[in-house]
């Protein structure tokens, strides 16, 4: 299928041609062999235990961006800064060695001893909170291993296609054809929500399943907490406008996780993203954890070293608060989903309830766990987002 400049087949569910135009994603790789670098020099001048403790940590890091590297070859083969992750192996293996022997041989005596072991434990407790885990988060975000995609059933047939971003990105997607003059974005992978495609496909929705920029087959450097991927949303809707199926520009989201934050960011600043359902929106950066006030004190250290580190490895600054964005949505009709057991911030979605402004709705699942509320319960699920797009884009009344 062609239609204009901004869209064209994709041949097969991997395209090499997409592949190949993949964005500087050495950036990560290079920054912590930089890091490593000028924290070696630093040994000159450190003592004993610092020395240990800092290699113990370069030593893990590198260690992780050899794993993820490892991960995106054997998914996808190996591009980009894999390279530069597979030789941080024997440089991790070393830092890890040197550490323990420079902590053991460090060792001293006296009465004081295990006084100082105590506070040298807990000072690396509280390092490993605050530094070394933000540290290795920010880089498994800005390096997420890309998975290979295979065809799925959707229930009726779809089309493969390639969107393009106003940043010159080539974006894989799948289009499902509307019965019904309503098409629905579903954001941030194709292949990861497809019960609830599927579900929106019966009820005679057309579905764009995109993949976000740096994931799986789409152009770009990925970013796991999604700063800057509004531009993917935006030329999803320009493509959507296009299609001779979807009627009046009735086009909505779904976002799961990250994308149901991506999809807020999106349609605070595009209107023609009529209707918004996120799940398991959260934190993506320092702004939302001060949504908490004083009940963030313990965590902002550690979210704000995360925020910085993503800042400074993916050459992005970090989006506004969630909590901020969310007012811009009004009059378009808004639906917050959030797990009774859900992590990474998803307790916040009261706070962005109340900040948004009506239409409006927010759903509890009870007994879900993240992005899982058609596991939960999948008839009240099917009933309530139905319900909410019927009505958002069909103008169909709520009984």
């Amino acid at each position: 299928m062609t239609n204009g400049d901004e869209t064209e087949v994709v041949p097969g569910d991997r395209d090499p041609r997409v592949r190949g135009r993949v964005g500087p994603r050495c950036v990560p790789g290079l920054a912590t062999v930089a890091l490593i670098a000028a924290s070696v020099a630093c040994f000159a001048v450190a003592g004993a235990g610092v020395r240990g403790a800092l290699a113990l940590a370069l030593g893990a890091l590198a260690i992780e961006g050899m794993v993820l590297a490892l991960l995106d070859a054997r998914n996808v083969g190996p591009c980009g800064d894999d390279w530069t992750g597979f030789l941080l192996a024997p440089a991790g293996v070393v830092l890890l060695a040197t550490g323990v022997c420079v902590l053991w041989r460090a060792r001293r005596g006296g009465r004081y001893r295990h006084l100082r072991r105590a506070g040298f434990a807990v000072l690396a407790v509280v390092s490993a909170c605050w530094l070394v885990a933000p540290l290795a988060m920010a880089i498994a975000a800005t390096h997420r291993p890309r998975q290979a995609v295979s065809a799925v059933d959707l229930g009726r047939p779809n089309e493969p296609v390639t969107l393009k971003t106003r940043d010159g990105l080539r974006l894989a997607a799948w289009y499902v054809r509307s019965g019904n003059g309503a098409a629905v974005i579903s954001y941030p992978t194709r292949a990861g929500k497809l019960p609830q495609v599927r579900m929106l496909i019966r009820r005679g929705y057309g579905v764009l399943l995109l993949d976000a920029r740096g994931y799986d087959a789409s152009d770009g450097s990925p970013n796991l907490l999604g700063w800057g991927e509004t531009k993917d949303i935006d030329a999803a809707i320009d493509w959507l406008r296009r299609q001779p199926d979807v009627h009046d520009g009735r086009i909505g989201g779904i976002g799961f996780s990250v994308g149901g934050e991506v999809m807020l960011e999106a349609a605070a600043g595009n209107p023609g993203l009529r209707a918004v359902v996120s799940e398991g929106a959260g934190i993506r950066s320092v702004r939302e954890e001060l949504v908490y006030g004083a009940r963030a004190i313990p965590t902002l250290p550690a979210q704000l070293v995360q925020t910085t580190a993503v800042a400074i490895l993916s050459g992005t600054l970090p989006p506004p608060s969630l909590r901020d964005l969310v007012p811009r949505l009004a009059p378009r009709p808004l639906f917050l989903i959030h797990a009774e057991h859900g992590g990474g911030g998803e307790d916040l979605n009261p706070s962005y309830y109340r900040a948004a402004g009506r239409p409006k709705q927010l759903w509890k699942v009870r007994g879900a766990c993240h992005t899982g509320g058609i596991e939960a319960d999948p008839h009240a699920y099917e009933a309530r987002v139905v319900r909410f797009l019927d009505q958002s884009l069909l103008g169909k009344e709520q009984p």
